[in-house]
């Protein structure tokens, strides 16, 4: 007997879906997995908690299903990583799109850095298996790159790290940054600031004698 196929999601669905997990978003980012609750998610998305749970069962499901479309999200600009391109290009390109993520996807990176302060409990499986995957994969692109004598050799993983650390604290310490910068550096153009100093330090550095 032929397995029954699950049913598509009206448009009506889908969309109160999407509702509620733009409001879970801004709920767990301000306030963590620990410190949020259905009903102030229930809230910020304009419907009772019961009408939630026909969509969610749970807020660790609503938590998940966020994580995921997250961790696509960020490791998009890994995955762009080309073997085949010039490498100072390439590494130039993904501190640039890592740096317009942390620009558009506040709210996403602080969720993520919660998650990981907490040790990952909910995420593990997809560090563990999808992503350390894709930084296996492209950290033998740039071990590449250095046996070949295009960049110079150091460490990929931790080149890769740094970053991570670098680009995705402009999300994360945000408020830092535009205060310390003042009203005259703390605009729109900080990022481009940050871009150009972060290609110096990156791009710059690694090019060969």
């Amino acid at each position: 007997m032929e397995a029954e196929k699950p049913r598509r999601r009206t448009r009506i669905q889908t969309e109160k879906r999407e509702l509620i997990l733009d409001a879970a978003l801004e709920i767990f980012s301000q306030h963590g997995f620990r410190g949020a609750t259905i009903d102030q998610i229930a809230d910020g998305a304009g419907m009772s908690k019961p009408n939630l749970l026909y969509y969610f069962r749970s807020k660790e499901e609503i938590h998940i299903t966020l994580m995921q479309r997250l961790l696509t999200t960020w490791l998009a600009p890994l995955r762009e990583l080309d073997d085949v391109g010039d490498p100072i290009s390439e590494l130039r390109s993904y501190i640039r799109r890592k740096l317009e993520m942390a620009r558009d996807y506040p709210r996403e990176s602080r969720l993520f850095a919660n998650e990981i302060l907490q040790g990952a409990p909910r995420i593990m499986p997809m560090i563990e298996g999808e992503l350390k995957t894709l930084v296996d994969e492209k950290a033998e692109v740039i071990s590449g790159w250095m046996r070949s004598g295009r960049i110079i050799h150091t460490d990929p993983y931790h080149l890769i790290f740094s970053i991570w650390a670098t680009t995705q604290h402009y999300a994360d310490f945000d408020v830092q940054v535009r205060t310390v910068l003042g009203p005259l550096r703390g605009g729109e153009e900080r990022f481009e600031d940050a871009a150009r100093f972060l290609e110096q330090i990156f791009v710059d550095g690694l090019q060969p004698d």
